[in-house]
């Protein structure tokens, strides 16, 4: 059925004039399960440039600019920047229908999308009274298995629009909006990569039980419980190094040259090693914020090296996809296209280290290019004082390694 839907978004039935995208606020839906009706709703906005359509994606405070449009007879085809996954759909007036493809991923990966022109409303709330969910919530995802694993809901509350993340120990959830709803907590969010729905209930223990839903594919319980002085491990605390084994790596930069850690470039000076991919949305938060620390940073002896470890064998395809996010965020600093893919496999090509259990990894190399700290995951802007403790901890640490 899905085949038969690319199909038709691949082929003109019409041959009239280039249609005009109704500017002003829509509604989009990406379709999870039909049978249970289970839907992923976003808001995003449709201005014009120039005559140039844009689209912009709203996920609590951020806002997501989308310029890769191409409108031809009454289909619409728009690329998500940064990461490889796109929108094909047919468009009526005030209505888009179509798909959302995620090319980093080889199975489940096309879901059905819908639009309506003029909806404003995320989720639309059933009753008047609701429950207060803003605080700091001790949370436990996937109860009762093998994988369940803690994490930290941060939110807050303006009636009852809600805003918010998860944080974990492998990084943070990204910018949640939603809303409370009686009993009921509704929270979604839609980057690019994360397609997020979250659907929770309190009980009368005050606890907070729900489903976590990840594309397709993805689907975790979870319980939450108000605790302000919960606290995951320390993200340094994490990632161990292996003693006796040198600190080194060669791969290939975007152009092709064989980059080395004892590059004469390197010598004498502080290193960062981000561990990252450009499929991963932590990672490309934490190279926004890496960019800008490069530029304040470089002129006093730090560089930044990024291991890339993409979701694809196919070189020039995994340089293009580094480059996209180089590109969008200014980075200046060597991005390397290690060949590789998975945790596992980015812990085998750097054997200092023990494990690699997270995308983003950063490494912390003194002038000496011995490790001082590990940094497993990220806490992004959306998780408010962690990101502001994380950037102060970071630029403390260069300080003194600097000196």
């Amino acid at each position: 059925m899905i085949k038969k839907i690319i199909l038709l978004l691949a082929i003109s039935v019409s041959a009239t004039a280039q249609i005009h995208i109704n500017d002003g606020l829509w509604r989009g839906v990406l379709t999870l399960d039909t049978k249970k009706q289970l839907e992923l709703p976003f808001i995003f906005n449709v201005y014009y440039a120039d005559g140039e359509p844009s689209i912009t994606i709203f996920n609590a405070d951020e806002k997501i600019v989308i310029d890769e449009i191409e409108v031809k007879n009454d289909s619409i085809f728009f690329k998500m920047p940064v990461f490889d996954t796109e929108f094909r759909c047919k468009f009526f007036p005030g209505l888009m229908q179509g798909v959302w493809i995620n090319h980093s991923k080889t199975e489940k990966n096309v879901i059905p999308f819908s639009a309506i022109f003029g909806q404003t409303d995320r989720f639309k709330a059933r009753v008047i009274t609701r429950v207060d969910f803003a605080g700091r919530w001790e949370t436990t995802f996937g109860i009762g298995t093998p994988d369940s694993s803690k994490a930290i809901g941060v939110f807050t509350q303006n009636k009852q629009i809600l805003k918010g993340t998860f944080l974990s120990e492998t990084g943070d959830y990204r910018y949640l909006e939603g809303i409370s709803d009686g009993k009921n907590l509704y929270l979604s969010s839609f980057d690019g990569a994360h397609a997020y729905l979250f659907l929770g209930v309190m009980n009368e223990k005050e606890e907070l039980n729900g489903d976590f839903y990840s594309g397709l594919t993805g689907h975790e319980k979870f319980r939450a419980v108000l605790n302000k002085n919960f606290e995951l491990r320390d993200p340094y605390s994490i990632t161990k190094t292996v003693k006796g084994q040198p600190v080194d790596f060669s791969f290939v930069n975007t152009e092709g040259t064989k980059i080395s850690l004892s590059d004469e470039k390197y010598k004498d000076k502080v290193v960062i090693v981000q561990i990252m991919g450009s499929w991963c949305p932590n990672c490309m938060d934490e190279t926004s914020y890496l960019s800008s620390l490069y530029n304040q940073y470089q002129s006093k002896g730090v560089e930044i090296i990024a291991l890339a470890y993409e979701r694809t064998t196919d070189v020039e395809k995994a340089k293009s996809n580094v480059l996209r996010l180089k590109s969008k965020y200014g980075a200046q600093y060597e991005f390397l296209i290690t060949g590789l893919s998975g945790t596992v496999n980015a812990q085998k090509s750097l054997p200092f280290l023990s494990s690699v259990s997270a995308f983003p990894t950063t490494i912390y190399l003194n002038k000496k290019h011995e490790v001082e700290k590990i940094y497993t995951g990220y806490s992004g802007p959306a998780t408010g004082a962690a990101y502001t403790k994380m950037k102060e901890s970071t630029e403390n640490l260069l300080n003194e390694l600097i000196k």
